[in-house]
């Protein structure tokens, strides 16, 4: 009789488990159809040749001394942008990427995803690149919806991530025991 109680309070919990599960799953699914997506993207991103992160180039010189002063950089970026994609683009900084090793920096502008390499040296124009990664990894952390909604403070980005961290490990320990609950079950029943 004890191990029969045993036995059904092992299988209630199963229970429990697979329907946290499946719910789980069948409210998130789109979101972690999205978050694998994206991931799968983003950890191919610099062997994508160039699709979904372009490479840096080189510049002429990785002494900092020869360079143009950044705000001259920053210039002729913002000048090259305007002329090469469209001079209605918002001349808004997101970051500005120093690579001193490559004698190049990257002037990455925040409203749209478009990004310029410079020479340090000369400011002339090494490549100009849409920059998909970044717009994945705004899809995978869920900051586009901040963007979106033009909400400051990454609230949206913050709920959604927390959400889909706590999602993940309720899979993880649900997923665990709806694997071992059974052998245990039979282990049980088998040792008698």
């Amino acid at each position: 009789m004890k191990d029969q109680n045993k036995r059904h309070k092992q299988a209630k919990v199963l229970r429990i488990f697979r329907k946290i599960h499946r719910t789980t799953g069948a409210l998130l699914f789109v979101f972690f159809f999205f978050v694998s997506v994206t991931g799968v993207l983003l950890g191919w991103k610099k062997n994508s040749g160039g699709l979904i992160m372009a490479k840096s180039y080189k510049g002429t010189s990785t002494h900092l001394k020869d360079w143009l002063p950044l705000d001259s950089l920053h210039k002729n970026a913002c000048k090259i942008l305007h002329d090469s994609v469209s001079p209605g683009l918002s001349l808004e900084l997101d970051r500005m990427d120093v690579r001193k090793n490559k004698g190049m920096v990257k002037f990455i502008f925040k409203d749209h995803y478009w990004g310029v390499q410079l020479d340090g040296v000369t400011g002339q124009l090494l490549h100009i690149e849409r920059r998909r990664s970044d717009f994945i990894e705004n899809i995978h952390d869920g900051s586009i919806l901040d963007n979106y909604f033009g909400t400051t403070g990454g609230y949206i980005k913050l709920v959604y991530t927390s959400v889909m961290g706590l999602a993940l490990l309720i899979f993880t320990i649900t997923g665990f025991w709806l694997w071992y609950g059974p052998k245990r079950m039979r282990k049980s029943t088998s040792g008698r």
